[in-house]
């Protein structure tokens, strides 16, 4: 981030970004311990249910306690409605992009937070600070 942009609320940790920060990747670990010095760490339900799509039995108890200790944003009727039309849009520019990312980058946008992510390119949006891991 730089000193033109503004600060966002929180910062909402992408499926990738748990993922990573859970297998033990320090510098994940490292940015996501610099980030939330500034704001909080969030998820929301796409994420949540990424996660714990590929977590194995013996692991949930481990990624469960991490992901509860996230602020957590769920998905507004609003929310859900951009994400559609994100969706639509980008379709119509040749770009497809999933529901899960639009839908990740909706509450985003409706909430002020900045998106973490390893995928930045699955999040072309404008108005929407995406920040690389």
């Amino acid at each position: 981030m730089n000193n033109s942009e503004p600060e966002p609320r929180g910062f909402l940790l992408d499926t990738t970004a748990l993922i990573d920060f859970l297998r033990g990747r320090k510098e994940v670990a490292a940015l996501l311990e610099v980030l939330q010095e500034k704001a909080p760490l969030a998820a929301c339900p796409v994420t949540v249910a990424e996660v714990f799509a590929g977590t194995r039995e013996k692991d949930a108890p481990r990624v469960n306690e991490f992901l509860s200790i996230l602020v957590y944003y769920p998905i507004s009727y609003s929310a859900a409605r951009l994400a559609g039309s994100l969706r639509y849009d980008y379709a119509r520019k040749g770009i497809t992009l999933s529901l899960a990312d639009t839908l990740i980058a909706a509450v985003a946008l409706e909430n002020g937070l900045a998106v973490v992510t390893a995928n930045t390119e699955h999040f072309p949006m404008e108005a929407l600070l995406v920040i690389p891991h």
